[in-house]
């Protein structure tokens, strides 16, 4: 389980890996927002890509680290995890590219929808399955909605054991770009952060604050849409599924 930062020209490259699937626990989750936040810092970096390695893009939050979480706060805090690294990326003053190359279930489509631009392969599946283990995707659903809108959230998130194709996802604004395969998602990321190179690095930062403007309140809701998450875990009945679904 890592994550690791290279710098390629004026592009900061961030990957996580945790196999088998890319399932982020809160340790994951904590060094996305530290290399996040520090490849936004540096003066020379005019873009950012966030990747994975291995077949799936995420798997969402890790099954191993629900299941041991017992106390309110620790599970509002887990849950919290993913707000922090959505509100780095908002935060940011660089473009934030995120690659999709295989599914994302789950929490992964809240790093897709607060990423500026998403650029996936056209075999990649997207599923917002939380409903189908007794929670919600409540901590992500402020940038998902913000992409999509409330209908295409709903029709996702009520639909937990449904993929939905990246054409599917594009059409609805939570992706930017779909690509044939991997060699034409990686032109079609090396575009846009060609592109950036040329582009005043103030302007594009008093750019990007404006047109995420609109989200200054996740301080207030993200807190509590991971304790209404904690609170939904930690009932019997949703850790007795967790446990037989994990067997």
């Amino acid at each position: 389980m890592q994550v690791h930062t290279t710098v390629r020209d004026t592009t900061a490259v961030i990957t996580f890996h945790n196999p088998p699937v890319n399932a982020l626990p809160s340790r994951l989750l904590q060094d996305l927002e530290v290399h996040i936040r520090a490849a936004g810092q540096q003066a020379d970096i005019r873009s950012i890509v966030l990747q994975s390695e291995g077949q799936t893009f995420c798997a969402g939050a890790s099954f191993d680290e629900l299941l041991r979480l017992e106390e309110p706060e620790e599970a509002a805090e887990f849950f919290m995890g993913f707000g922090k690294v959505m509100t780095a990326m908002r935060d940011v003053p660089k473009p934030v590219i995120v690659k999709v190359q295989g599914k994302s279930v789950g929490g992964g489509n809240g790093l897709i929808a607060a990423a500026d631009f998403a650029v996936a392969v056209e075999d990649a599946a997207f599923k917002l399955s939380e409903l189908s283990i007794g929670i919600g995707p409540f901590v992500i659903a402020p940038a998902i909605i913000r992409k999509t809108g409330i209908a295409f959230f709903q029709k996702m998130s009520f639909s937990p054991r449904k993929w939905f194709s990246a054409f599917d996802v594009l059409k609805a604004g939570l992706l930017s770009h779909v690509a044939e395969n991997k060699k034409r998602m990686e032109e079609t990321v090396d575009h846009i952060t060609e592109a950036y190179k040329k582009y005043d690095p103030e302007a594009v930062a008093l750019l990007k604050a404006d047109v995420w403007k609109d989200t200054r309140d996740w301080e207030e809701i993200l807190p509590r849409q991971a304790a209404k998450t904690a609170s939904l875990l930690l009932r019997e009945n949703t850790r007795r599924f967790l446990k037989n679904l994990k067997k």
